[in-house]
């Protein structure tokens, strides 16, 4: 009979497996290849507006609404739905046990990976509330939410504080991201020996492309979020929709724009190439 010293420690070592099951694997896996689904949906979206359609939503809500409209649109959502859920269940485990790879253990590394968890989290069950038709279930417009959120965060005490730290968080971000891209330190998460050559540079470009538009877009609304706070204003607040129209209003016009536009579809395409050489 196990003594009662063991017992936790079996308990720990029985979740652990069951962290690095494969269950939990493809729940990974069905995460990253909705998050590609959805950037490849607002990438789409976005180039339609670069190119003069402006009726259309550029954001998560724009994504869905689409394939709403489409038959067996509705499944869909929820399949979406239940593989952010999915990627969140994965980082929550991450967050728990450690990553893979050689800085998997790492405090930092875990604690990112729960920032991580609850981000999917939530953006799980606003995709989840869409599709069980819920009002207001948050995968509306995403520049109302911001707008939204930024005039509530600013009536709290230290409000403009608050919100241009966000903002600075928010901008910081991107920028990481973008750098990150370009470092290409997306390599140590692959299992590059089961990859082509060929797709080993096609997921280079996809990579590097991809992620340095999303950084692009998170920089800007950072920026945006900013200049909410320092005016007092939250009409400055912008959501990737109202951002991804911004870049049109620089001095490189409507073809920075369409640029960051095929970006954000390149990581979309990136996601899936993930969920399929993602080392999990």
């Amino acid at each position: 009979m196990p003594s009662t010293l063991a017992v936790p420690h079996i308990g720990r070592r029985t979740a652990r497996r069951a962290a690095r099951s494969s269950a939990v694997r493809a729940a990974a896996r069905g995460g990253f290849a909705a998050r590609g689904v959805i950037y490849l949906l607002v990438g789409v979206l976005a180039l339609r507006i670069a190119f003069g359609d402006p009726g259309e939503q550029a954001d998560r809500g724009g994504a869905l609404a689409e394939i709403a409209a489409r038959p067996f649109g509705g499944v869909l959502i929820w399949a979406l739905g239940l593989g952010l859920a999915g990627m969140a269940l994965w980082r929550l485990s991450e967050a728990a046990f450690g990553a893979a790879g050689p800085d998997g253990h790492k405090a930092g590394t875990r604690l990112l990976s729960l920032f991580r968890c609850v981000f999917y989290a939530v953006v799980a069950f606003s995709v989840l509330s869409f599709a069980a038709g819920t009002k207001d279930s948050g995968s509306g417009s995403s520049d109302q939410q911001s707008r939204d959120a930024t005039a509530t965060a600013l009536e709290l005490p230290g409000g403009p504080w608050l919100v241009g730290a966000a903002g600075v968080g928010i901008a910081v971000a991107g920028v990481w991201i973008a750098v990150r891209a370009i470092l290409r330190t997306f390599h140590k998460h692959l299992n590059r020996s089961g990859m082509s050559r060929s797709a080993r540079r096609a997921v280079d470009v996809l990579g590097v492309s991809g992620g340095i538009a999303r950084g692009g877009v998170f920089a800007l609304a950072g920026v945006y979020v900013v200049k909410a706070a320092v005016t007092y204003d939250p009409g400055r607040a912008k959501g990737m929709d109202d951002t991804l129209r911004s870049f049109a209003h620089t001095p490189a016009g409507p073809w920075l724009s369409a640029a960051i536009a095929a970006g954000l579809a390149l990581f979309g395409a990136f996601s899936c190439a993930m969920a399929r050489w993602r080392d999990v």
